[in-house]
């Protein structure tokens, strides 16, 4: 079975082949199971507000650190410091992506209600690395790209307590989003700035 058709079917890639799509990477067991719990505990607590979209409001509550993005207006700006609880997942986060934990300056906290999903996006191009903690529920990751015959399709299971790292040809030329979930999810996004 090819590694495509694998990700379809959503078997787990192997470590030591290469990744899924260039500059994806991922790795279970990012956090403790404890840990795990202290974080949603931490993201519960952060005066999370609904995604707002224009006119439209989606099924999950977020709150950013370090830099803020409106979808209103499309201003870009710096927001509230990271708080302190995030030091060790950033670090973390870092050491995973291989870069500086100081480059990490932004954090996007999101609960996901029941039925709650992120449609198909790039991240903004200010930023440059994005990583992932997911927390909770499994959830999966499908990725797209436009070809002559319409879209090249990829997707990744994201177990509870995984990261996940997109990074150049992934972060770049690939689209996004995560499906629908049936239960509770929690992730902590860390992006650098390009």
């Amino acid at each position: 079975m090819s590694r495509g058709a694998a990700a379809r079917r959503g078997a787990q890639p192997d470590l030591f082949a290469p990744p899924l799509l260039p500059g994806l990477a991922y790795r279970d067991n990012v956090v403790t199971e404890t840990e795990e719990a202290a974080l949603i505990e931490r993201i519960e607590a952060a005066q999370l507000t609904p995604f707002q979209f224009q006119q439209w409001e989606g099924k999950r509550l977020t709150r950013s650190f370090g830099w803020t993005y409106d979808f209103q207006t499309g201003r870009f700006a710096p927001g509230d410091p990271l708080p302190d609880w995030l030091d060790d997942i950033r670090a973390r986060a870092a050491r995973f992506a291989g870069i500086d934990t100081q480059a990490l300056e932004q954090a996007l906290l999101i609960q996901y209600g029941i039925g709650a999903g992120i449609g198909w996006h790039k991240d903004r191009p200010v930023f440059e690395h994005v990583i992932g903690i997911s927390l909770g529920a499994p959830a999966t990751m499908r990725f797209r790209r436009r070809n002559s015959s319409g879209f090249e399709r990829a997707s990744a299971e994201l177990a509870a307590r995984s990261i996940y790292h997109m990074d150049g040809e992934v972060r770049n030329d690939w689209e996004h989003s995560i499906a629908a979930m049936d239960e509770p999810r929690w992730s902590v996004t860390l992006r650098s700035l390009r």
